[in-house]
């Protein structure tokens, strides 16, 4: 009898426990905060939480999803999706010029991509440069999103064939100092510290990061993309 009743209890807690979670994320005058909310949409002015990763996920499973993200948290053009030959093209096609208050050269790429650096310079960029740098950045040097071409070294297309990738170089303080990753990876200063945490935090947002440490290639850049298995080298 007393296993029944603490089972029952059991049972009634729970049911409590799920009433009250689900009055308060759908209960339109709820006191959670929307960051705190998992079922309202991202929004990258809010706090990063442990729901973020996955609003981001949610945010790309549509075009337009993905775009009203963006709105506001970059200066972006829509574009006509590009059809090139033997699989490489951008669809959906921006052409992105800032994320938050890093700008970059005019690239143009996938909204995936544009939303994930978005995310990636407002939760680890930024903050890392305060950190390490006592400073913030203003510019983001990249080597291109989209190339139609296939792996160095191998036949298989890649993912910059259908600009999914990036390849970011180096970046620029609010005081006009350039900092290139070539030089700067294993220097044993601030710096370091810097380029280790916003590598480590690139892999938080995107799907497959490779940096100096996986190969001679990437020496001089961290190759970021939104397809793949999680790898972080």
């Amino acid at each position: 009898m007393r296993r029944f009743f603490n089972a029952l209890g059991t049972m009634v807690a729970g049911a409590f426990v799920f009433g009250a979670g689900f009055w308060l994320i759908s209960d339109p005058d709820t006191p959670l905060p929307p960051e705190w909310n998992p079922v309202t949409p991202l929004d990258l002015a809010q706090p990063e939480t442990l729901w973020t990763a996955m609003k981001l996920r949610r945010a790309l499973a549509s075009t337009e999803s993905c775009l009203a993200t963006l709105d506001g948290h970059a200066i972006f053009e829509r574009m006509e999706p590009l059809i090139g030959e033997g699989g490489c093209g951008i669809d959906p096609r921006v052409r992105l010029s800032q994320v938050g208050d890093a700008r970059l050269a005019p690239v143009e790429t996938t909204c995936a991509i544009a939303l994930r650096l978005a995310a990636w310079e407002r939760f680890s960029l930024q903050p890392a440069a305060e950190q390490h740098l006592g400073t913030r950045i203003s510019e983001l040097r990249h080597q291109s999103s989209y190339n139609c071409r296939p792996i160095r070294g191998g036949t298989r297309l890649s993912t910059h064939a259908t600009a999914e990738a990036i390849d970011i170089s180096g970046v620029v303080t609010t005081s006009g100092a350039h900092i290139p990753l070539l030089g700067n990876w294993g220097d044993g200063r601030s710096i370091l510290g810097f380029y280790q945490e916003i590598h480590e935090g690139a892999c938080d947002w995107f799907l497959t990061v490779l940096g100096p440490d996986f190969n001679n290639l990437h020496a001089d850049h961290f190759h970021m993309q939104s397809v793949g298995w999680g790898s972080c080298r």
